[in-house]
């Protein structure tokens, strides 16, 4: 009798095995989106390498389609349904053709495509496309203080700084510099300010006017101008940005 028993713990135990891994969900990853194909209209043209969408685990999302947003996700079928965070609510019809890439049909048959990164870690501090490392992304309603400049700009350097620890901590061999809307120009051995004329046009819709962008900027340029970023000695260059980012966020508190 006792072999029966054994053989059948066996049986179970692969069966639950293999209930769990039907769990996963493939969708519970972050997306950049790399290309497409078709005539984008409208918002779809606003797409580029730094559009992304994170969908966790816990059915909360955070994405950047030329406007950043967060809020509640759910698949239906073949569909993804984003619920933001006016209640406005998105179906994105998808197809999964392969492992890591996802195809989404935007406006007028637009098919975008986006290649998977490894999710970041659950803690939103941590996490560089969170709202918490992200709130630089919204504009806000009125003409800010010089005090709400700086905590936007530290909150930028907030979102470099996680970047450039979740690259580092999921082992990525690269990681996109060049697209995120930035005043802030980065190098393989260091950065350096943009001049106002030019600043990317998604990074001065980020502030009510063109007068807060300037302050912004000049900010930015006091730092490099009267402090010194101490450059980490490291041929890494994920853990030079992170302390330099470091630097810029204690600068700006």
């Amino acid at each position: 009798m006792p072999k029966p028993r054994l053989y059948l713990f066996a049986v179970l135990f692969i069966g639950a095995a293999a209930g769990c891994s039907l769990l996963v969900n493939p969708l519970t990853r972050l997306w950049f989106y790399t290309y497409g194909t078709g005539t984008p209209e409208g918002a779809d043209t606003l797409l580029s390498p730094a559009s992304f969408l994170e969908l966790r685990p816990d059915g909360s999302f955070t994405r950047d389609f030329g406007r950043f947003e967060y809020g509640t996700w759910i698949k239906k079928g073949h569909q993804i349904i984003l619920t933001d965070q006016e209640h406005r609510v998105d179906s994105l019809r998808f197809s999964m053709p392969a492992a890591g890439d996802l195809k989404i049909t935007m406006t007028g048959g637009y098919i975008a495509d986006f290649e998977s990164r490894p999710i970041p870690a659950q803690k939103a501090k941590v996490d560089p496309f969170s709202l918490a490392n992200n709130r630089w992304r919204i504009r806000p309603s009125h003409k800010e203080t010089d005090r709400e400049i700086r905590e936007r700009l530290h909150n930028h350097c907030q979102f470099w700084e996680t970047y450039f620890r979740w690259a580092l901590d999921k082992g990525l061999p690269a990681v996109d510099v060049r697209s995120t809307p930035t005043p802030i120009k980065i190098y393989h051995n260091g950065f350096t300010l943009k001049p106002v004329e030019d600043l990317p046009p998604e990074w001065v819709s980020y502030f009510y006017d063109t007068d807060d962008c300037r302050k912004a900027n000049e900010m930015i340029r006091n730092i490099f101008e009267h402090r010194t970023i101490a450059w980490a000695n490291t041929d890494n260059p994920y853990k030079m940005f992170l302390s330099a980012f470091q630097q810029m966020s204690n600068y700006l508190k």
